[in-house]
This record gives structure tokens, sequence and C-alpha cells, in this order.
């Protein structure tokens, strides 16, 4: 069999990734091995199916950005490994010595595997070699500043599958692009941008005319990383989550192997969170050489697969977590959680296949070609639901219009189901500044009143109702928000493409209340009810009948 043939069904990436820092006299350097992805093939027809590992660094800094962007058109999971290496040497010594005896500064496979213990991610292992880095070096993992969104990033210009070069950026170094160099001097960088802490900022762009970097000779504008659920954590740690929360947007370590999993599929055009944000060196160090010298790396190797190819994480002969095999599955399925017989979430199924009784709010689940979120049971066989992405570019002016399209476009089994609402909402408006929150920042208004508080969308039988789509209320929002509802946390209300969607409530003459993207699942009403925006747009929910 070829190997264009093996890989017909999947996508797989296996990095070196390398990221060395050298300290001579106090100065750094740094360096980046790469990674690899390669096509999906579907039915002999190649698809655009790819990811790229960032790695953006700056030696004057220590700041250290590690990442996994989906450049492609199909879901992927991904995982990240890090090994370090040190090594010293005294002015009046003619040789370095390894912190670890065995290891050599330019072999990579023997440098020694990153291992947390296994409830706690900023400690390594004491019965492990990597302990012996405790005292010299200082890795920051996730991503997290009080009151700041999430980072931006310049996507990829490289959409080349079989190309095993990183973006890396600043001081950071491609393996393949500096021939393999591990003197941390010589340049590599395949990337645009410093390496600095918040280089990229929303609506920048930058022109790859020529091309100045690697890949296609287009204008990439900014994007922004997913924000992060919870902070990275070991397997024993997400072992005790609740099953609702193990799937999400957060790094999962297996203390066993070292293996960093994203738990989520990573859909298109999505770049995970960090899972490194820094690697700082100790004072220690310098008691260590004084006047001499030192050189610190750090080896990421990542691997990129397509979800049903999600054994292959399994099958390559290393001792993983007795739980992996779980949270994979969880992945692939979108949930952790059985709830009767019915289909998987990312499994197309018709209407009939579903018994919505048991489903609990949030639940995702692909009916008749759209992916829905499941809100709330109604009873008397009722059940509410929206859809799981927002369609976007659209203005809160042009919304009714929208959803009346969405709507014409459904599957005639669901129009079927669908129950009447009514024909025109009484929102009533409430400005933005008037609204205070429970439950952290923006998240849960506690002071609605008269007509804002009173719009919760019923079924409205008769004269005064149809069955027809329907944007979301404030108030609608705000009892379906919290622990154990559909809503529990900013992932679900920012939707799977994490954009911004508007509700159906006005605020301030012409202003009305959105989901926000930029800080993740708030609540807004700033912005004209004429804007528009690649990230901003509607969101259908639909009554649907069970009996029906």
């Amino acid at each position: 069999m070829t190997p264009e043939k093996k890989n017909q069904r999947r996508l797989r990436n296996l990095a070196l990734l390398s990221l060395l820092l050298l300290a001579v006299g106090g100065t750094f350097a740094f360096q980046a091995f790469n990674q690899r992805a390669i096509n999906d093939r579907l039915n002999e027809v190649e698809i655009n199916v790819g990811g790229r590992v960032h790695d953006y660094y700056n030696r004057d800094t220590e700041n250290k950005d590690v990442f996994v962007e989906n450049y492609g058109e199909r879901p992927i999971m991904a995982r990240i490994r890090l090994s370090e290496f040190l090594e010293t040497r005294q002015r009046d010594e003619s040789n370095f010595t390894p912190l670890v005896a065995g290891t050599s500064r330019d072999d990579v496979e023997n440098w020694t595997t990153w291992i947390p213990s296994a409830n706690d991610i900023t400690d390594r292992e004491n019965s492990n070699a990597s302990n012996a880095f405790d005292q010299y070096a200082n890795l920051i993992f996730g991503w997290e500043r009080s009151g700041q969104d999430a980072p931006w990033y310049m996507p990829t210009f490289n959409h080349d599958n079989l190309d095993q070069r990183t973006a890396a950026a600043g001081h950071a170094r491609d393996w393949i692009e500096g021939n393999g160099a591990t003197d941390a001097v010589t340049d590599g960088a395949t990337h645009p941008g410093d390496g600095t802490d918040a280089y990229w900022s929303a609506g920048e762009d930058f022109d790859n005319s020529g091309p100045i970097w690697p890949g296609e000779e287009v204008t990439n504008q900014t994007a922004q990383n997913l924000p992060q659920d919870r902070a990275p954590m070991t397997m024993n740690q997400w072992s005790n989550l609740p099953n609702e929360d193990k799937i999400g947007n957060f790094w999962v370590v297996d203390s066993n192997t070292g293996w960093a999993y994203w738990a989520n599929r990573l859909d298109r055009e999505q770049a995970t969170s960090y899972l490194l944000d820094a690697a700082e060196m100790t004072a220690a160090i310098e008691d260590k050489v004084f006047n001499g010298f030192y050189y610190y790396g750090i080896h990421v190797e990542s691997g990129l697969v397509s979800p049903d190819q999600h054994e292959e994480f399994l099958n390559d002969g290393e001792q993983h977590h007795a739980e992996l095999e779980d949270l994979l599955q969880g992945i692939q399925n979108g949930v952790m959680y059985d709830d009767g017989q019915n289909p998987l979430p990312n499994e197309d199924s018709a209407p009939d296949a579903f018994d919505f009784s048991t489903m609990r709010p949030g639940r995702i689940f692909t009916m008749a070609g759209e992916q829905y979120r499941y809100l709330e049971n109604m009873g008397s066989g009722n059940h509410m639901i929206i859809r799981n992405n927002v369609i976007t570019e659209i203005s809160f002016v042009q919304q009714e219009e929208e959803l009346d399209s969405w709507y014409d476009s459904l599957h005639s089994e669901v129009r079927a189901r669908v129950q009447p609402v009514a024909n025109n909402f009484i929102t009533g408006s409430v400005p933005d500044d008037v609204v205070t929150f429970d439950g952290g920042m923006r998240w849960i208004p506690n002071n609605l009143e008269g007509e804002v508080a009173a719009d919760v969308t019923t079924i409205v039988q008769g004269a005064g109702g149809s069955p027809r789509a329907f944007a979301l209320s404030l108030a609608d929002v705000t009892r379906l928000s919290g622990l154990g509802q559909a809503f529990p946390n900013s992932l679900g209300r920012t939707a799977t493409n994490s954009n911004s969607w508007w509700l159906r409530t006005p605020g301030a003459p012409g202003f009305a209340w959105h989901v926000n993207f930029q800080r993740p699942g708030q609540l807004f009403a700033n912005n004209n009810v004429s804007f528009t925006h690649p990230v901003r747009g509607i969101r259908p929910a639909i009554i649907i009948n069970q009996s029906n």
C-alpha cells in the first residue's frame, strides 16, 4: 500500500517541535522543532484537513506560547508532549555536564519527558527524572488574565498538510527551517510576530505577498484563541469532574506518559487555548553556574488525528492512564454521559431516532443535517432546542428575515414537529448600563423587570401564534443559564464556532442585546442594531414536539 493510500481516512501529525533556551552570561535564545499534518481522504476525494502547532517565543520576556490551530475543513483531535534538557559548564571547564545523566543536547529523543505529579500539573513527579528540573525551570501552563479576553493570533499561511513546519514566531525557530541546529542562534522563524505576550490583537491583518513566510500569498486577519473553560489539569483531576464538565476547551495531561490532550474536538478555523504560556528560569540556575554557561531546552512532540482515528492515541505502545480511553471516546462523541438510546452528538439522525425526554439540558445532537443544543423539557412532549452554531454576518435588524429563511430550509420532518410561538413578542427594552449581574461578570442578570422579565418563550396556540424559528430573549438566556442548565458555562453560550449572537431584546434606542464572544458568554447591549461582523449573527431556536 502506498503512503498516500495509508492516509486516505486520517490526519496524522507526529511532530517534533522543540523550544530550546540557552543562557550565556544572562542572554536567552530559542529554537523550535516542527510538526506534521498529513491529508485525510474520504471516498477518494481529498479533503483539506490539517493542523499546525504555533510556537511564539521572546527571549527577552521569556514569553512562550504553544497551541494548536485547525486550518482545515474537518474537526481534529490534538495532543502535545513536552520533554526537557539542561546542561551546564563552568568557565574553567571544557565540556558541558547534563543535568540528567545519559542525555545529550543533540539527541532530542533522549531528553527527559515532563511528567507532572498525578494531582498537580505545576509539580513534576518526584519519582521521575523530570523532578530534577524543578529547581531550575518553571513552566507556566494555560492562559488566564484577570479581566482580559482570550488572546489573538495570526492564522498560519501554510495550508500544505504535507509540510512539517510549525508557525514559529519571534525568537522561536522551526526545526526544519533552522536545519536542525541546536546552537540556539541559527534563525528559523516561519511566522510573523516578535513572540511577546499579546503581540496580536483584534482587527489586525498581515499581507504575506512575496511570500514573506511559508505558505500562501494572501492577507490574513487575526483570529482569537478559544478561551479555556478551565486551567490545564491531570487525568486524576479530570476524573473527579462531573460528567457534564469533562468535555470542553481545556488540556488534560496523562501523568503516566506526559501526553496532554485537548479535551474537545477542534473544529475548523479554531485554535486551542495555550498549553504552555511561559518557560521561566529560576534564580537557582545562577547559583549553579555562577559566571558559566547553561543550555536549557523544551522539546514538544505533537499528534493530530481525525476523531474517528482516535484509537491511534491508544495504540502507540505506551502505558496510558486507565481512563484515557473514556476521555478520547468522550471527545469523539462530544459528551461523557449516556442518555438512553439517543444517537451520539455528531451522528446525523432522523427526528424519530431521538427520545428527547431523556436528554439533559445542554446535550448536543445532530438532526436532519443540523446540529442543536437541547435547552429544556417544556412538558407535554414539547422541547426547546437551539442551533449549535451561529449563522454569522447578520445584523439585529436582519434577524427576523434570516430566522424565517433558516426555518424554511429545515427538513420537512423537522418542520412538521415545530410548535407555534407568538407571531410578535412583547420584548420591552432595557439599556446596557441598567442591568446588574450575579454569577460572574455579566453572566446572569439579577434585576430584569416588566416586559423584559416577562418575555419568556412559550407555546402560543391559535391566531396569535405560528410554527416558526425565533431568537431567545434576555429573560430566556437568564433562566437557561447556570449549573445544570442548558448554558452552564461560556462554551454553550458562545456556540461551537465561538461567535456572538443576537438576542431579541432591545437595549437603549438603536442598540440590542447579544451574547459576546470576546468576553465569552457575557451579555452586552452596546452594539448598534445595524452592526454586522464576521463573528456576529443569529442562533435560531425552535420548539419541537416528541409525539408529532
